[in-house]
């Protein structure tokens, strides 16, 4: 019995899972630098929340 096929998609898995945890990530960290920036902007105009 040939193994390759189980290998192949283990791998595919893997690296697709890999990819989603990253993309996710950085559209997160993205988010979260833009709230950052926009807080720091109305901290620094004086506006009260």
């Amino acid at each position: 019995m040939n193994h390759w096929p189980f290998i192949a998609a283990a791998y595919a898995l893997t690296i697709v899972g890999t990819v989603g945890i990253f993309v996710q990530s950085y559209v997160a960290m993205r988010r979260a630098e833009k709230q950052a920036d926009a807080l720091t902007r109305r901290r620094e105009s004086g506006e009260r929340t």
